[in-house]
């Protein structure tokens, strides 16, 4: 009798373990559809505590959740409900006059079709500037992620009597809280700087860093696995100063030749990763490298957890707009199927920078890219040809 007790414990045993195993792996494909940076939400912040807890491990060959290299679960592309643009007017494609507001308000503009990606761009010049016409374009997609967690920004503006341009693309994970704070706060906090005009580099180190403190201020109680990348492009006078945070990225083209403006900020960069442990993180692998293995970037806005290592201190690099030819600021969706010089080869003789942009856009998907995309394409005239 106690035999066939035991039996049926036994049984019983197992059926439950088999419903249990059913139901985590329904709750893994959730999972899975929610993820942010290859690794799903739930995920994330199963590890985050661990890592608060001081969990976690320096073995470089480890693999953490072999659920975040999952390649069986696919996704469709979904339409997308809203534009991730935003600009210094009503309407885009106007051109820039010196009648703009020293301190214009961002406009967010709808999409007017949801089943396109959404684009735009506009023409403008800069007076003082030898290389002064210029004209930008930008493509926003969903891709074949199931949310939008990426916005892009466009702002004319007039500080200190002096016009200004500013490109943006901000590639948010953990959802796109951070990535529209972004959007909104930004440009808008630099251009107040008092030093933006004289010392531009020191005033982007000192906004980006303040920026990320409101932010992280602002958001408490809000999830602290929520971050953004940011590269951004200002355009003053004859000078271009670009400064990143991440790993979006951008590139120039010089007679047809790709420079990168910008280095991607990755864990398994040697400098990032030395930084990282004497700041008393660790970096490991899985799926990708990742801070404490959870972010794949090594700098970014926002990350509350992750700040002692995940700082949102700018890269900074300056250059002289005469010989440039055009600019692509873009997020990973982008540069991680096609290449720098992929890129610069597949837009240099299209002249109109909204279509270059949605060039890129359409064959980085084209391309397999499994992330969100977006894409800015600031395209130069040489003035001194028309005198």
């Amino acid at each position: 009798m106690l035999l066939q007790d035991n039996d049926d414990v036994a049984s019983k045993v197992k059926e439950v373990n088999a419903s249990l195993q059913d139901i985590a792996s329904q709750i893994e494909l959730l999972d899975l559809r929610k993820r942010s940076g290859g690794m799903s939400v739930n995920v994330r912040r199963v590890i985050l505590s661990a890592v608060r807890l001081g969990g976690g491990g320096r073995d470089p060959g480890a693999t953490i959740f072999s659920a975040v290299n999952d390649s069986k679960f696919t996704k469709t592309a979904v339409r997308p409900t809203a534009a991730r643009l935003a600009v210094s007017k009503a309407d885009p494609s106007a051109s820039f006059s010196g009648d703009a507001d020293a301190n214009p308000l961002a406009v967010t503009i709808a999409a007017q079709d949801p089943d396109i990606l959404f684009s735009g761009g506009g023409k403008s010049f800069l007076t003082g500037s030898r290389t002064a016409k210029f004209s930008y374009g930008y493509s926003s997609f969903n891709g074949k992620n199931s949310s939008m967690e990426e916005f892009c920004e466009a702002s004319l503006s007039v500080v200190d009597r002096q016009k200004v341009a500013f490109f943006g693309v901000y590639d948010g994970h953990g959802g796109s809280r951070t990535s529209e704070y972004l959007r909104n706060h930004l440009f808008k906090n630099l251009s107040s700087h008092l030093d933006f005009i004289e010392d531009t580099k020191t005033a982007i180190v000192e906004v980006f860093r303040k920026t990320d403190e409101n932010y992280l201020s602002e958001e408490k109680g809000q999830q602290g696995d929520a971050g953004s990348t940011a590269s951004t492009a200002v355009l003053l006078g004859d000078r271009l100063v670009v400064a990143n945070v991440g790993d979006s990225r951008v590139v120039a083209s010089r007679a047809g030749s790709a420079i990168p403006l910008s280095v991607d900020h990755k864990p398994d960069r040697s400098d990032e990763r030395q930084r990282i442990e004497d700041a008393g993180g660790f970096v490991i692998w899985a799926g990708t490298w990742r801070v404490g293995g959870v972010l794949p970037v090594s700098r970014a806005f926002g990350d509350k957890l992750l700040k002692q290592y995940v700082v949102a201190e700018p890269e900074i690099q300056e250059e002289e707009i005469d010989g440039i030819d055009f600019i692509i600021v873009a997020s990973d969706g982008l540069w991680n199927v096609i290449s720098n010089e992929e890129a610069v080869a597949m837009v240099e003789h299209i002249t109109d920078a909204e279509a270059a942009s949605r060039k890129l856009i359409t064959d980085a998907y084209a391309r397999g890219s499994s992330d969100n995309i977006t894409c800015v394409v600031v395209r130069f005239e040489n003035s001194r040809s028309d005198t």
